[in-house]
Order: structure tokens, then C-alpha cells, then sequence
């Protein structure tokens, strides 16, 4: 498990290029709730839009998941952990109005990037009507 890198992984390089390119800056591994243990994998504060990228086998993607042949208990329940832990994230940060985002890792990187170029460009949008 040491050789899984917990950031800078090819998709998550490929969608921040694409971003980077596009004139977005952004936050690159960061808590969007500094009292909330959980990091994404890139950040728009401003726009308060959280975008992770997950991975097929650690998040249980219903297309790429594949079973694994030792101590198969063990990580069905670790897979099954992930996803939970997901789907809490996302509610605790949609609870305080954040826009969350989640992309596997094997969805292109252009329509990933389109996805959050049209969300950071929303959450912009209602960010300037929230101080206006």
C-alpha cells in the first residue's frame, strides 16, 4: 500500500493541467473544513466547490472494481468503508454549502474539467450575489 500515492496520482495531475491552462487557480490536497478530517483533492475556497477524483478499486467504482484475491474480507470492508466515509463527506460539506464534485479515475480529464470549470464558475456566480 505504500506505493499508492494518496495525491498527485495521473488523473489528478491530468484534470489540474487542464484547469491550470484553463486560468483556474486552485488548492491541491486541502481540507475544506479545517475541523473536518478530509481532504480534497483539489480545492476552489472562493467558489466553495470540492472536486475528488477516486479511484476504481479503493471507492468501489460499479464499472472498474475488481475483487480482490487475498484476504478478500478484509478489503471488501475496507472498499465499503471508503464509500461510507464518501458519502458522509459529501453531506457534511453540502451542509455547509459547499459544491461537491467526484470523478473517477477513469472518466476523461477534459469532461472532468469541463464539469468544474461550469461548477467553479456557478459558485463564483453566487459567491459575488452573496456579498452584493
Amino acid at each position: 500500500m505504500q506505493g499508492n500515492r494518496r495525491k498527485d496520482t495521473r488523473p489528478e495531475l491530468a484534470v489540474r493541467r487542464l484547469l491550470h491552462a484553463a486560468g483556474l487557480r486552485y488548492r491541491v490536497d486541502a481540507r475544506p473544513i479545517p475541523d473536518l478530517n478530509r481532504r480534497a483533492d483539489i480545492l476552489f475556497t472562493r467558489a466553495r466547490v470540492a472536486v475528488f477524483i477516486d479511484g476504481c478499486f479503493w471507492h468501489g467504482c460499479p464499472e472498474h472494481h475488481t475483487v480482490a484475491r487475498s484476504n478478500e474480507g478484509y478489503w471488501a470492508e475496507k472498499v465499503s468503508r471508503n464509500r461510507e466515509r464518501d458519502r458522509h463527506t459529501d453531506q457534511v460539506l453540502e451542509s455547509n454549502a459547499w459544491t461537491v464534485l467526484r470523478a473517477w479515475e477513469h472518466e476523461p480529464a477534459d469532461e472532468i474539467a469541463r464539469r468544474v470549470i461550469d461548477a467553479v464558475s456557478a459558485g463564483r456566480a453566487a459567491a459575488i450575489s452573496r456579498r452584493g
